[in-house]
């Protein structure tokens, strides 16, 4: 049996183009070139598939659990302002279900609810989650009937698409299916 070898010249260019990328530099995925005007990237970005490359609250934040679905769609109100309406299940018959405003506020934003008087509160957005306070101000209490609260409540993220916030399904106080953030200022 004859034993496989190779040539001295044949292993010096082996290492030699083995070697010849070490020193590249890995590039990040944050610096990776996106061409937006890719007809896929377009579609990507106008069904939500993709996220948008500026930090917009629009979209809809999901999330369904033993109790029910809490839910909660945003879109543009006009320059730097959104609009949004939530909703947050906690077992039969025991719901939230309220609207309002969106600004940003520094890292975070400023949510200011039609429903209930001066409540104003600042949520943030991180890693895809939308997430309210752990406590939330005493002017924010006629949100949620009875114990119910939405202090701690945390959406992830299920599309960054306005068409899809905009037909997004809740249910309103009384029950029937809506699409609160359709059309029209709340």
């Amino acid at each position: 049996m004859r034993k496989a070898s190779l040539s001295p010249m044949l292993a010096a260019l082996v290492l030699a183009g083995a070697l010849g990328g070490c020193d590249r530099t890995a590039q990040d995925a944050g610096e990776a070139a996106i061409d937006a005007g890719n007809p896929l990237e377009m579609a990507a970005r106008e069904r939500g598939i993709v996220r948008s490359e500026t930090p917009v609250p629009t979209g809809v934040f999901e999330r369904r659990h033993d109790l029910g679905r809490d839910a909660m769609c945003v879109v543009p109100d006009g320059a730097g302002r959104w609009r949004f309406s939530l909703t947050a299940a906690f077992g039969p018959g025991l719901s939230c279900a309220t609207s309002g405003s969106l600004s940003r506020d520094g890292d975070g934003w400023r949510m200011r609810f039609g429903s209930a008087e001066d409540c104003v509160l600042t949520a943030d957005e991180s890693d895809d989650i939308w997430r309210l306070p752990g406590r939330l101000p005493d002017q924010c209490a006629a949100l949620c009937p009875g114990r119910a609260t939405l202090a701690g409540l945390e959406l992830p993220r299920a599309s960054w698409s306005e068409g899809d916030a905009r037909d997004l399904r809740m249910r309103d106080q009384r029950g029937n299916m809506a699409r609160p953030c359709a059309a029209g200022p709340v």
